[in-house]
């Protein structure tokens, strides 16, 4: 399979980057080693490449109306030129995928995962069937790029004309440069504050050089998507294809916060059965009690017993204990509960701990 690549990968491979697949993408997982670029955006600031991630411009008198039946939020209420999370569902109330949705003047925008833009499309276009609306894929219309850590808005604020203390988190603001519009939003995958922007295409290369050139001094760095997922991680961010995918649902996975049962939208009523009759399993976030390293995928097992599964597991830097994520039955989510993980057909101890493993205050600015 041929993989595709963004405009910047000449200039992640100059930087040393070691290039991997992901979502049918070949991007840099690391530049200088996770635990590095992990520890820089949690102590200063460090820049993504998230240029494969899609976007889809939504417009048309129907288009609020469209995306509150096809999204788990409810947009009725929702400022211009705020952001908001959503989850897209099936009729039977699983994950298609989940989204961040941004409001303008005229139009809305929602983006989408990576490893998901074809199928997510082809899903929007069927939904939209009956309705007066208009969807275009403006994926390579603009460059996606994350600036994330304590210090990212001090450094961003040196190549940017406007007040970026103005802009609040899940809050965004459009710009021009050459006369080509651009975004940039407080919002981000990490767990500390900083920004994503939709840069002009043709200015990727520029903003990306020019933001590591503001930083240099305060240690920025290039991140890439290894540190990415340890961050989000620590933040108990889902991934899609770990916490949820098409066998899960939005309750299931802890998103009910997400979902506004009070209108109506896709899957929605699948939701409201779950969850007047209770979800039969629940994702926890667990610490190994005993040496081992629980991995996406490894058994959860309760005196020898099968009953449940890692989604996402790995060291994690800012704490120093190893930790998971995982479903488990309602009964054995409560914190404080143990149980073992099964690491090389040997059972290894852990115990049911508050989440997000990791929350910086300083995010909700």
């Amino acid at each position: 399979m041929d993989l595709k690549r963004t405009p910047l990968y000449e200039t992640h491979r100059a930087l040393g980057a070691k290039m991997v697949e992901f979502g049918g993408w070949e991007m840099p997982v690391q530049y200088k080693g996770i635990l590095d670029e992990h520890r820089v955006v949690r102590t200063a600031a460090g820049l993504f490449d998230i240029d494969h991630m899609g976007q889809v411009r939504v417009t048309g008198p129907e288009a609020l109306a469209y995306l509150n039946f096809l999204l788990s939020a409810n947009f009725t209420d929702m400022a211009i030129s705020t952001a908001k999370y959503a989850v897209m569902c099936y009729s039977d109330g699983t994950c298609v995928d989940d989204t961040f949705v941004y409001r303008f003047s005229d139009e809305w925008m929602v983006v989408i995962n990576a490893g998901n833009r074809d199928k997510d499309i082809v899903w929007m276009r069927a939904q939209s069937a009956g309705w007066n609306v208009t969807l275009e894929d403006v994926s390579d219309e603009f460059y996606m790029l994350a600036f994330q850590g304590p210090l990212a808005e001090e450094i961003l604020q040196k190549v940017e004309p406007f007040d970026l203390s103005a802009i609040r988190y899940h809050q965004a603001r459009e710009f021009q440069i050459d006369g080509q519009r651009g975004i940039l939003a407080r919002t981000g995958y990490t767990g500390e504050d900083g920004f994503e922007l939709f840069v002009p295409a043709s200015h990727g290369k520029h903003v990306w050089d020019a933001i590591l050139e503001a930083g240099k001094d305060k240690g920025v760095l290039p991140i890439g998507l290894g540190a990415r997922d340890s961050l989000r991680f620590e933040a108990r961010f889902a991934l899609y294809g770990h916490e949820i995918d098409a066998n899960t649902t939005p309750l299931e996975a802890g998103l009910g916060w997400a979902c506004d049962l009070n209108k109506n939208f896709i899957g929605r009523d699948a939701l409201l059965k779950q969850k007047l009759e209770g979800v039969k399993r629940k994702l926890v976030g667990f610490e190994m009690l005993e040496r081992g390293i629980a991995r996406g995928g490894y058994e959860i097992s309760v005196d020898g017993r099968s009953v449940g599964t890692v989604t996402s597991g790995m060291p994690a830097p800012t704490l120093e204990k190893n930790i998971g994520l995982g479903y488990v039955p309602p009964e054995l989510a409560k914190i404080g509960t143990e149980f073992d993980v099964i690491i090389r057909g040997k059972p290894a101890r852990a115990r049911v701990v508050k989440t997000p493993f990791y929350a910086n205050r300083a995010r909700g600015k």
